[in-house]
């Protein structure tokens, strides 16, 4: 139906009378207007629509896991021997012009060649080149797909993570996570499609991450992602208060319901229906939340192969098992957002650092899936919201340096079902500057990421303010070359 049809028999004189009195008739009838798009189309049993997905997928789920604050792709991944010998040398401008630096380093009086103190070696039957702090993801390098070649436009670290996970670097766009809920829906009922998990790096704080990293913008609010807390209980009152019976608890929702239902069928809100799946959600999960982080049932070689930090709550080890147990629960999208890569100064033990905390359980998380059988229909990514310069920030040593921001060019893998494993692709120059062969954009990794879970990204769209939306704005292609 037309929306101002739909709005016009819905609406009474009494109720258009109400709102208006009440003052607040401009904000509901403006809301009324903008029209949830999924009345138009048919929804499935499990809430996605029932056109999507687009194609067959390759993989049921994600793990997406952000690596905020820029991890540098020279100490880790993407390895320029040959810059040793060019230590301390000016980059030519050629090659790093000034409208590339950020505000941090513009006025620096020399930008010299850092080369990287850490020691590469090739790993796997795939040969792929990896530096000396991340020993265990080296032994599962074979199954691990790497993109030397991301690059995008942000040179700040919130507009940069914005992007990658709303497609915008303005904010107010939804999350990748909840463009995935809102097209395929949910295939558990008792948790969220959507589940976000933080982590600080050893000491560090590092960026803020706002929860609109993983809202919904403008889609409907049961889409956005559900944050489990890093201490103490993952979700606050998840437990009965002392003398209140679940019998109790039922009675009181199903009261707050009808109320709720008597206001939905009054004003046509539609945030008012997303309250109540939202009351309902909390206490179907106030029964599998309890079951999902209780680590007593895993198997002591389980909790020994993700780490010493695996029982520590907020800590990335934990947060991978968690998501592990998420994944095997049906949860659709699941991102770990780990805090603590930026390194403007003392880049080289910053790296030891945060490869300390995030490499033995990263490893552990793929070989875990793998053995269960789970990395066939799970699609595994690894990144953050860009790389960082080969020229020094600061003062220079042979075996210490700082590394300002650097979009041009930095590395993501994937792991997991479509695509290839044990697979290098995409170029840096010589310096580590730029992207000389197989560029990626952020836009071209999102329109993979949909692509694996059969979205076709050109068409999930929602029209907001006159124009329909989509995760990849007006760009993005498939890297069809890193699909198996």
């Amino acid at each position: 139906m037309n929306p101002l049809q739909e709005l016009e028999a819905a609406q009474t004189r009494r109720a258009f009378l109400e709102k208006t009195t009440l003052g607040l008739g401009s904000i509901a009838l403006a809301d009324l207007l903008r029209a949830d798009e999924t009345k138009s189309r048919t929804r499935n049993s499990i809430g996605g629509f029932a056109d999507l997905p687009h194609h067959q997928p390759k993989v049921k789920r994600v793990i997406y896991l952000f690596q905020s604050g820029g991890p540098s792709q020279h100490d880790l991944f993407d390895n320029k021997p040959l810059l040793k010998e060019r230590f301390g040398q000016e980059v030519p401008k050629s090659i790093y012009p000034d409208e590339r630096k950020t505000t941090m380093t513009s006025g620096q009086a020399s930008f010299p060649v850092a080369p990287t103190s850490i020691r590469f070696a090739r790993h796997g039957n795939s040969g792929i080149e990896f530096g000396e702090t991340l020993p265990h993801l080296a032994k599962v390098v074979d199954d691990i797909c790497v993109i030397k070649s991301m690059h995008g436009e942000a040179i700040n670290h919130d507009p940069a993570a914005t992007c990658f996970q709303t497609g915008s670097v303005i904010p107010g766009r939804p999350s990748i996570g909840s463009w995935v809920s809102y097209g395929l829906g949910s295939d558990n009922s008792d948790l969220p499609a959507y589940v976000a998990l933080t982590s600080n790096g050893t000491g560090k704080t590092g960026q803020p991450l706002y929860d609109r990293l993983w809202g919904s913008g403008f889609l409907p609010g049961r889409f956005q992602g559900v944050k489990f807390r890093g201490q103490g209980d993952p979700i606050l009152d998840l437990y009965d208060p002392s003398g209140l019976s679940r019998t109790q608890r039922r009675r009181m929702l199903d009261t707050i319901g009808k109320l709720n239902q008597t206001q939905a069928s009054l004003y046509k809100d539609p945030t008012i229906k997303t309250r109540i799946a939202q009351y309902e959600l909390a206490y179907r999960m106030q029964t599998s939340v309890p079951e999902l982080i209780d680590y007593s049932v895993e198997p002591k070689h389980i909790l020994d192969s993700y780490g010493p930090e695996v029982n520590k709550v907020g800590r990335y080890a934990y947060n991978c098992l968690l998501a592990r147990r998420l994944a095997e629960r049906g949860v659709r999208f699941i991102q770990l957002f780990h805090r603590g890569w930026d390194a403007h100064g003392g880049a080289p033990g910053n790296v030891r650092r945060q490869c300390k905390d995030t490499d033995q359980p990263t490893a552990a998380l793929l070989s875990d899936l793998k053995q269960r059988g789970m990395l066939e229909d799970t699609l595994i990514v690894w990144g953050g919201e860009f790389g960082r310069t080969v020229y020094c920030q600061g003062k220079l040593t042979r075996t210490n340096y700082g590394r300002d921001h650097h979009p041009n060019c930095f590395t993501y893998w994937l792991a997991g079902g479509g695509v290839k494993a044990g697979f290098s692709y995409g170029q840096t120059d010589d310096y580590g500057v730029n992207v000389i062969e197989n560029p990626v954009h952020v836009h071209d990794l999102q329109a993979t990421i949909l692509h694996l879970l059969g979205i076709d990204h050109e068409r999930l769209t929602f029209k907001h303010q006159g124009r329909h939306y989509r995760l990849t704005d007006v760009h993005g292609k498939i890297v069809r070359d890193v699909l198996s």
